[in-house]
């Protein structure tokens, strides 16, 4: 799906063909990256972590 309308989120940067399927998905994903886990610590949030299911 490559709606014009639509933003890509932060996958849209990524290498692997799983996670370029999810770059338009309306959801704030992130890579596995520092910035994640950072992230989630600061506001004290828990991680929902997926490992693929293609």
């Amino acid at each position: 799906m490559t709606n014009k309308n639509v933003v890509p989120n932060r996958l849209i940067n990524e290498k692997s063909p799983y996670l370029l399927q999810h770059a338009y998905n309306p959801v704030d994903w992130y890579p596995w990256c520092g910035e994640a886990f950072e992230k989630a610590k600061k506001e004290d949030k828990l991680m929902f972590l997926s490992i693929g299911y293609s």
